[in-house]
This record gives C-alpha cells, sequence and structure tokens, in this order.
C-alpha cells in the first residue's frame, strides 16, 4: 500500500465527509450541514487560514487533518496548531496518522513557525501512545469559555 499525504482537493469532498463525520462521532459531538459545509468551504479558500491534508492510499483517501497558523507573543514566526486529525479506524497502527502529523510538522517548519501543538482528549488512549512518541504531554490545561 502506497500512502500519499497532500492538500485536500474539492474531488475529495464526499471522501472528506466520511471521515469527519467519523471525527464528530469518536469526539460525541455534531455539526450542523451548514456548519461542516462552511468548514469544508475554507479548507479550499487560498485566502482563509485553514488547511486540510489528506492521507491517500492507491484507492482511498483513509485519514485527514486540519490545521492553521497562529501569531504568538512567544514566537517571531509563529506557532501551529493541528486542530483536526482522524484516520479510518479499520486503518490505524499503519503509520497515516503519524505521517498526517510529519505533514503538518514540515508545513510549519517551511513557515518558520516555532512549535506544532494539539489538544486531545485524556480518554483518547490510542492516539497518545502515538502523540506521546513525538512528545510527551504538556501539563497544560484547556479552559473553554462558549460564546455562542
Amino acid at each position: 500500500m502506497t500512502l500519499t499525504i497532500r492538500p485536500v482537493q474539492q474531488s475529495d469532498k464526499q471522501c472528506w465527509l466520511q471521515l469527519w463525520k467519523g471525527y464528530l462521532t469518536f469526539y460525541k459531538t455534531e455539526f450542523s450541514a451548514e456548519k461542516t459545509e462552511i468548514t469544508w468551504n475554507r479548507l479550499l479558500d487560498p485566502g482563509f487560514n485553514l488547511y486540510g491534508l489528506v492521507a491517500e492510499t492507491d484507492t482511498n483517501i483513509v485519514g485527514m487533518t486540519t490545521f492553521n497558523f497562529q501569531n504568538s507573543t512567544w514566537s517571531e514566526n509563529g506557532q501551529c496548531l493541528l486542530e483536526d486529525l482522524f484516520v479510518d479506524e479499520n486503518l490505524r497502527g499503519q503509520g497515516t496518522g503519524r505521517a498526517l502529523i510529519d505533514a503538518v510538522i514540515k508545513e510549519a517548519k517551511e513557515r518558520g513557525c516555532s512549535r506544532v501543538y494539539w489538544n486531545t482528549d485524556e480518554t483518547n488512549e490510542t492516539a497518545r501512545k502515538l502523540y506521546d512518541t513525538y512528545v510527551l504531554e504538556s501539563g497544560k490545561r484547556q479552559y473553554r469559555i462558549p460564546i455562542l
């Protein structure tokens, strides 16, 4: 199986939607169809600071990630937030998640970012095994105040 990581394209929409649905289901959350469409359109808009990559085998798209770049008082060239990462659950453990993370790191390095960071639930043990091979959890807690 040959794995390729590449930017998301318009023709990927149906496959991306299936992965997105799996991602939302995993996190026990829902997005309206309108909000999902906004997200999809932002991924394709070169003027919007949201980027998407897909992992493609010889025949299928099997994983996806989204990320964006942020200014920071802590870094001259900013930092990169890896926001979403999902691999088809039937194909996990074969290096797809690592390939997607590595591709985001490469993008961040090319921009001169000082770091790539992401969040996951404490209960996401499978993903945390992969994430811990990069760096141990930061010890930071995230606080969220819903505005809408």
